[in-house]
């Protein structure tokens, strides 16, 4: 076994990932849980999910490393024989898709994860800080809507989680967790102890232009926005359609449609938050000739300051009162999540980027407009986000794509920074 010590900074820094192993692993995950509109369904605690966690395990296996699912229904990755005393060098991100979602966004930042761990062992390297890669469970939300679930156990925030989660058609998640090996009853246990992580990297598809547009493979991630999340109910009155006169209409499709409208504005003339999405939304009963007695919509706001996010929620939460009184219409706003904006660590940062000179591929300073549990694990460690383009900016669309040179160069510059970590020089 070679230490870091023996190999030398030369040394290390000659390393390389295997680029063909990672991009192979990527095509092979993509085809569980593809649809037949061309994108990826891999919601969390699905039998997709499940599928695709097994998948990781078995690569891991083969490569020499051991694996464990914890109560939260993280899949955690290790070395095979023994650890290294002392916190960890973190590194990953999640295995679960948005629905029709694309191949890389969290599955990207898992396999190059373990791509890393897997060349530094094969290269016989001990490290002064282990590294451990982690797939968190439940990141997007799109089944059971407590999305940041895994992040939020291993970090011992589990009372920001509800008691009984359930999903989006009310079936309770304790038995869907149980199947992806996790224990609902024993979740705290899920928590690592203070001070475990030395550090938490995440490599990620940007999701957005600026790379593409900049000609640049390598995004070094200053601040992760925060958001405020509704479940916004509509309650209005159904009739005929035909026989029931406009003034004496309470309609929930045109309160919900205000409800948009408020959102948008929220945003754009009103320029209170970064961005606001309204993006799901029902109605019923749903058919062509009776009037909308009810309706729901989700309503999200972003931005990286909390001040403005703050501003934004209350103001649209007072214009929804307008909207009740124009309408007639019954109108209650839940609010079912509020992350805080987070700045990555400035250590990291410069880390990030030395390595990406190291490596020849130049880089630029951008915020993420996206959440990632890397805001998350900044509540109990120091946080630092790769970014490689999006191709037309596109992510969260069966289009989702990066140009897989980006994808292995993204990769080179996690392992020299779990590298350079992992010495405890830096």
């Amino acid at each position: 076994m070679t230490t870091t010590a023996q190999i030398g900074t030369e040394a290390s820094r000659a390393l390389r990932i295997d680029g063909a192993r990672l991009l192979r692993r990527i095509d092979e995950l993509g085809r569980i849980g593809a649809d037949p509109l061309g994108g990826v369904t891999r919601p969390a605690f699905s039998a997709e999910d499940r599928q695709a966690q097994q998948y990781v395990r078995a690569e891991a296996a083969g490569a020499g490393l051991r694996t464990e699912v914890d109560q939260a229904g993280n899949v955690i990755i290790r070395r095979a024989h023994g650890t290294v005393p002392g916190p960890v060098v973190l590194m990953g991100s999640h295995l679960d898709t948005v629905l029709n979602g694309g191949r890389l966004d969290g599955a990207y930042g898992v396999l190059a994860a373990l791509e890393v761990m897997q060349t530094v062992a094969e290269a016989g390297i001990v490290l002064v800080h282990e590294p451990v890669a982690v797939a968190f469970a439940n990141e997007e939300g799109a089944l059971f809507p407590q999305p940041f679930w895994g992040s939020m156990a291993l970090t011992g925030q589990t009372g920001r989680l509800p008691d009984d989660p359930r999903d989006r058609h009310g079936n309770a998640l304790a038995g869907p967790l149980r199947q992806a090996g996790g224990d609902l009853a024993q979740l705290a246990r899920a928590a690592w102890p203070p001070r475990s992580v030395r550090a938490y990297l995440e490599l990620h598809i940007e999701q957005g232009p600026v790379l593409e547009e900049s000609n640049l493979p390598i995004g070094v991630v200053t601040d992760i926005v925060g958001r405020v999340v509704y479940d916004v109910r509509v309650h209005g009155r159904a009739g005929h359609a035909g026989t029931t006169p406009m003034g004496r209409r309470r309609d929930a499709a045109v309160a919900m449609s205000h409800v948009v409208i408020a959102a948008e504005r929220t945003a754009t003339t009103a320029g209170r938050c970064r961005v606001a999405t309204a993006g799901c939304v029902t109605v019923s009963p749903g058919a062509t000739n009776v009037i909308p007695s009810e309706a729901c919509i989700s309503v999200e706001f972003r931005d990286e300051s909390s001040a403005r996010l703050a501003d934004a929620a209350a103001s649209f939460v007072a214009e929804l009162r307008a909207v009740s009184e124009l309408t007639g219409c019954e109108i209650r706003a839940e609010e079912t999540l509020r992350t805080v904006p987070v700045p990555t660590d400035p250590g990291l940062r410069d880390l990030i980027a030395a390595c990406a000179d190291d490596l020849g591929h130049g880089h630029t300073r951008l915020p993420s407009g996206a959440g990632h549990d890397a805001q998350i694990v900044a509540a109990v460690a120091p946080t630092g986000m790769i970014f490689v383009p999006s191709l037309k900016g596109l992510s969260h669309t069966p289009e989702e794509d990066t140009a897989p040179a980006d994808l292995v160069a993204g990769a080179d510059v996690l392992l020299q920074a779990a590298l350079a970590l992992g010495t405890g020089d830096r």
